[in-house]
């Protein structure tokens, strides 16, 4: 007589998922293959995710890709190896993405405020501080900073408002007379004949005008046709409504002689 195997014939009953194993002639045990659970008849595949997120951290998403096998992978706004992940500010890097003059301040994932700071306005993506500071930040307008700057005009970094008519920087740099005025030292009224206080006028409000008063005391005549401002008929507004706390700037295409 020979010893009956058990386990010879259809896996001796047991799951496919499972080892038969020889005990005695004629019986046998199921043990479930690795990664398996069950009584070796009925086995069931392991889902590491279903305890303790499957040893990922709590800001991960753990994802099952076999019998007891899983990866895990940092949530967004998270970065890690996903058994560590660690939060992301957005205001960490570049500020957020808002201006250099507002305060970044992260709300929830992903997301994030950009609010001006105080003596600026804008949407804190952009801002501006006052007029004076603003001249000197773009490269358009910056000649004629230095030149304030050079006359100690300080006129508008005062709480205004005011309105500028800028001579655009190459122009200032190029006009041969900006030499004559500085050696008759007449160039202190021309810089103040750019400038208009007690008034914030945008480029709409220019259209309606004819004429308004300098701070050097001189008309200048205000004038709208071809879709164009004109200062006095020669200096056409060629950039317009650089807005500040304190006023605003127009860019012109000449210089206003009083």
């Amino acid at each position: 007589c020979s010893a009956i195997n058990a386990c010879e014939t259809s896996n001796g009953g047991c799951s496919a998922k499972a080892e038969c194993r020889r005990t005695t002639p004629g019986s046998r045990a199921c043990v479930c293959n690795a990664g398996y659970t069950g009584d070796g008849i009925v086995c069931i595949e392991i889902n590491p995710c279903l305890e303790n997120n499957g040893g990922c951290d709590r800001n991960a998403e753990c994802t099952q890709t076999g019998p007891n096998q899983a990866v895990c992978n940092c949530l967004k706004g998270y970065s890690g190896d996903g058994k560590r992940c660690t939060y992301i500010s957005l205001c960490s890097q570049n500020n957020g993405g808002c201006s250099e003059f507002a305060i970044c301040n992260d709300t929830e994932l992903t997301e994030r405020t950009c609010t001006c700071k105080p003596n600026y306005i804008g949407d804190g993506f952009k801002c501006r501080g006052n007029i004076f500071q603003e001249l000197l930040r773009n490269s358009n307008t910056s000649r004629f900073y230095f030149q304030l700057e050079a006359f100690s005009i300080k006129d508008i970094a005062g709480p205004g408002p005011f309105t500028l008519f800028v001579p655009r920087t190459d122009i200032l740099n190029t006009d041969p007379r900006v030499k004559d005025w500085i050696a008759k030292g007449v160039m202190a009224q021309v810089l103040r004949h750019h400038m208009v206080g007690c008034a914030n006028l945008l480029y709409n409000d220019l259209k309606t005008i004819t004429n308004i008063t300098s701070l050097h005391g001189d008309l200048i005549h205000v004038s709208y046709s071809q879709n164009s401002v004109v200062l006095n008929n020669k200096a056409e507004i060629i950039l317009s409504d650089v807005v500040g706390t304190n006023g605003v700037i127009h860019v012109i295409n000449q210089i206003l002689v009083p």
